[in-house]
């Protein structure tokens, strides 16, 4: 007995993957998941012969070593790199990229051999709908074949000469290593090898379709800025330098995702954001290793300090003109590709209650706004557990008045109260998901029509009780009110455990979650700067966390962020 329960242990208790070479690696069918053969065909009698001693094992597991040294063997008749630089021989330049894109099998990629100046021969090299074809055949092809353009050029490598004197680009770059050419080819940029050259250069030509710059879409506001990021990684880093004027603004670029090579832009303001937070800002990105990364909700995973927790400890946004702000700061925006939202770092519990026109409101109607959402928060997580607690075991502290109209409302709903308060709950989550993913205008109207219909119905079968319809309905109106979308994510999962514990202990339960969740928050750091703060621990006092002081009085910035330079007004 105790074997077989040791054995049930071991198959559902995660264990980490063994991270060594010798490690078992089962392959299914034609070795799924492993690199496949460069050239299709076997160029030797050995390849043919080591090709089918693999192939008569294809059903039995084997050693990673051995496919390794399979592997090694394959690569020995492959065109040899030279260490990862270019060749001076132009064909072999001209090979090496075949092989390197998987060519003619990968038909995207695009070469165009053809003659500079005076007789050399070349080649450029680009990704079919990255680049700009008008860039290409304007600027680049036509100045490269001119004869007049190269009056001037005597011997030896031209890349200098064509460099300064032929090209009209505003980017031109001289590189040496195939892993930064392939790189910026697979970016939409332009590659031009010549004859003789042990230099390759890449030519400024991206130009691929892009969504313009539209409305955002989960965080509206009435007054501020209408603008929101998009899906270009150029564009949002644009966007932002458009509000930040300043020399002193950086932007790292730094590749995420072993395979798919994309970037990721690190922007902060030198002088004011903590040098050691840029450091671990750019160690966590670094630690990345996974093959494929797209969008900050995936970089966000991978860089928080805690992953397993409920409540986010990165905040998103898709407004530029709140990313300025938290720049401004002191904080780091990290902005990742295909996605129109990025990442902000650190992050406080009180800053996910910020909206981007608070400082355009006048600072009462700010603070009364303020306190509205955490009213909202309130609202979203205890209201249901609230009502159960009180039904199920707390009657006595219900008015009398109170209890018969909830005992009325209830008299026909054949249902316990945990169960009522969870078919509704669910329904209404599945209103909210269905309202998301049905396509175009109608998914608004399917969330508010399928809430009314459903809910008028609900009441109409006697299956749940009118009560129950306005506390759910206060509820999602709360869960709604909060600014962010991942807190109010979190906030709805708290709010199910909270039900459960009320249904089972009433208001004890309810107490006993909220401590642990208490005891989580608290615990919790964003970027080693503590969730609560400046409540916990406490810090210099901040005109600025859920009461909101008048703009002229918020002369330093936060604390907590430990900023090079604490104040925002100049000394007059």
């Amino acid at each position: 007995m105790a074997g077989l329960l040791q054995t049930l242990k071991n198959f559902l208790a995660y264990k980490e993957p063994l991270d060594t070479e010798e490690g078992f690696e089962l392959l299914e069918g034609e070795y799924e998941g492993a690199e496949h053969e460069k050239n299709e065909k076997p160029t030797s009698k050995s390849n043919i012969d080591q090709s089918k001693a693999i192939e008569k094992n294809t059903s039995s597991p084997f050693k990673a070593a051995k496919w390794n040294e399979y592997r090694k063997k394959e690569n020995k008749n492959q065109l040899p790199m030279q260490d990862g630089l270019v060749f001076s021989e132009l064909k072999a330049n001209l090979e090496n990229i075949k092989q390197e894109f998987n060519m003619p099998k990968n038909e995207d990629i695009v070469i165009r051999e053809f003659t500079v100046g005076m007789n050399k021969k070349a080649f450029i090299v680009f990704v079919d709908g990255m680049a700009d074809k008008i860039v290409i055949n304007d600027f680049i092809l036509r100045q490269l074949m001119n004869l007049e353009h190269f009056k001037g050029y005597k011997n030896g490598c031209p890349v200098d000469y064509v460099m300064n004197h032929v090209l009209s680009i505003n980017n031109v770059e001289k590189v040496k290593e195939y892993k930064k050419i392939i790189s910026q080819i697979l970016n939409g940029v332009t590659a031009l090898f010549i004859d003789g050259c042990e230099e390759a250069l890449l030519i400024e030509s991206r130009g691929y379709e892009k969504r313009n710059i539209d409305k955002p879409s989960t965080e509206s506001v009435v007054m501020g800025s209408q603008e929101g990021f998009t899906e270009n990684l150029r564009t949002n880093i644009t966007l932002i330098r458009r509000i930040i004027k300043n020399k002193d603004l950086i932007t790292e670029i730094q590749p995420v995702g072993k395979t798919s090579n994309s970037n990721c832009a690190i922007m902060y303001l030198e002088g004011i954001a903590n040098p050691e937070l840029v450091k671990e800002v750019k160690r966590r990105i670094k630690s990345i290793n996974i093959d494929f990364v797209t969008g900050d909700g995936m970089i966000e995973q991978f860089i928080e300090d805690k992953p397993f927790q409920i409540i986010p400890q990165v905040l998103n946004t898709e407004r530029p003109d709140r990313a300025a702000s938290f720049i401004m700061e002191g904080q780091v925006v990290i902005i990742g590709e295909g996605v129109p939202f990025v990442n902000v770092v650190p992050v406080t519990f009180f800053a996910m209650f910020h909206a981007s026109e608070d400082s355009f409101l006048r600072w009462p109607f700010g603070t009364a706004i303020r306190l509205i959402r955490i009213l909202g928060l309130f609202f979203a997580t205890l209201l249901p557990a609230l009502y159960v607690s009180l039904i199920l075991y707390h009657q006595e502290m219900i008015p009398t008045d109170l209890l018969v109209a909830f005992a009325t409302a209830r008299e026909n709903v054949p249902f316990p109260t945990i169960i009522e308060v969870l078919i509704l709950e669910i329904s209404f989550e599945l209103i909210r998901e269905a309202g998301v993913r049905v396509p175009g205008i109608i998914g608004p109207t399917l969330g508010i029509i399928g809430a009314l219909i459903l809910g008028q119905a609900a009441v109409a079968a006697n299956l749940v009780s009118p009560v129950l319809i306005i506390v759910v309905a206060v509820t999602g109106l709360g869960n709604f009110a909060i600014p962010s979308y991942s807190l109010a994510t979190g906030i709805r999962l708290i709010r199910f455990g909270l039900i459960l514990a009320g249904a089972f202990l009433g208001f004890y339960g309810v107490a006993a979650v909220l401590f642990i969740v208490g005891c989580f928050v608290c615990n919790m750091k964003s970027f080693g700067v503590p969730f609560l703060s400046p409540i916990s621990p406490v810090t210099k006092k901040n005109p600025d966390i859920i009461a909101r002081a008048p703009n002229f009085k918020q002369k330093k910035r936060p604390d907590y962020l430990n900023t090079p330079n604490q104040k925002r007004t100049s000394d007059r």
